[in-house]
């Protein structure tokens, strides 16, 4: 079947399922937030397999005393694992087990909340330069939600070059690769570096959603074209994904299998219940659960109010026209 671009989460093809998700600016951190382009959850499609929340930020200029770059103190999470990834730049992680790591690009952060635990991520201190990455959460399964949190960094991910391009395995497998990230769920999240001019084509699970995002400029998605900052998502039976670019680009690529739990997010939490979140916001305002974060990002955030109505659980959405 013939497939045209599609606007404003329309279905542009009704041979790939393809969905397109723009992004919506939102601030990240405190005082000193900067913006990200934020694609999921989207209205259309709240998660992408156990892929539940997708930050994009920069290329934007820090200079040497950080301004202009990530400030994120101290604040809680439960419930999911935090993935960072750079392209440019250097960022520095402290949690409430006692990580102290740098994450610059090529390199894996990968932080289990389980039961709970708190972080704060600053740019590296007197690092001048561009700042590019992106930050995920993956929602944990119900048997692993509880477990207590702990870190993982990975400076050495399977990576394979073909012609030009390049594809690196963050998590789960694909063309034969498998990372070391620990997951809960089957899932897949890879970076495929495209030369100008480049074109490739993956052989994907059919069993899983899938999601592709073009991190540095306008790219095709199974000859469709996608604009940088916006979440082409495709629906389960997706066997293969062709990725072409005129102009070099980086393309994100996440894939997991359904993820049929009902989901509370709110916050900095992810939950089942209303009462998972009061409680945990309970605790956070309390000093209970979490943990203490020794970092130079500044004063813990505030825990928000709850709203004055219940916090209703919610499943995956998406993959219909309308």
């Amino acid at each position: 079947m013939s497939g045209s671009r599609c606007h404003d989460g329309k279905v542009s093809s009704e041979e790939t399922q393809h969905i397109e998700l723009p992004p919506r600016e939102v601030p990240l951190g405190g005082i000193r937030a900067m913006t990200v382009r934020r694609t999921l959850p989207h209205r259309r499609v709240r998660t992408i397999g156990a892929w539940c929340f997708l930050d994009h930020y920069g290329p934007r200029e820090v200079d040497a005393s950080g301004a202009g770059g990530m400030t994120v103190p101290s604040h809680p999470h439960t419930g999911l694992q935090t993935v960072t990834w750079l392209l440019a730049g250097q960022v520095v992680h402290d949690d409430s087990v006692g990580s102290h790591q740098e994450v610059r690009p090529g390199e894996l952060n990968l932080m289990t909340a389980g039961h709970g635990i708190a972080h704060a991520e600053i740019s590296t201190p007197g690092v001048a330069g561009p700042l590019h990455g992106v930050q995920l959460w993956v929602a944990l399964p119900e048997d692993s939600r509880h477990q207590p949190p702990h870190f993982e960094h990975h400076a050495d991910l399977p990576q394979t070059r073909d012609d030009g391009v390049t594809l690196t395995v963050l998590m789960g497998q694909l063309a034969g690769m498998l990372s070391p990230a620990k997951t809960y769920s089957p899932l897949l999240a890879a970076v495929v570096e495209i030369p100008s001019g480049g074109r490739t084509t993956l052989q994907l699970d059919p069993g899983f959603e899938h999601g592709a995002l073009s991190l540095d400029g306008p790219a095709r998605f199974n000859d469709l074209p996608v604009e940088r900052g916006t979440l082409a998502a495709f629906a389960p039976g997706q066997r293969a994904l062709t990725l072409s670019a005129e102009q070099p680009a980086r393309v994100l690529l996440l894939g997991g299998a359904p993820f049929d739990e009902e989901l509370v997010m709110w916050w900095n939490f992810v939950g089942r219940t209303h009462d998972d979140i009061a409680e945990a916001r309970a605790d956070w305002i309390d000093g209970r659960r979490f943990g203490a974060v020794r970092s130079a990002a500044g004063e813990p955030l505030p825990a928000p109010a709850l709203p004055r109505t219940r916090l209703i659980p919610r499943g995956a959405k998406g993959w219909s026209p309308s």
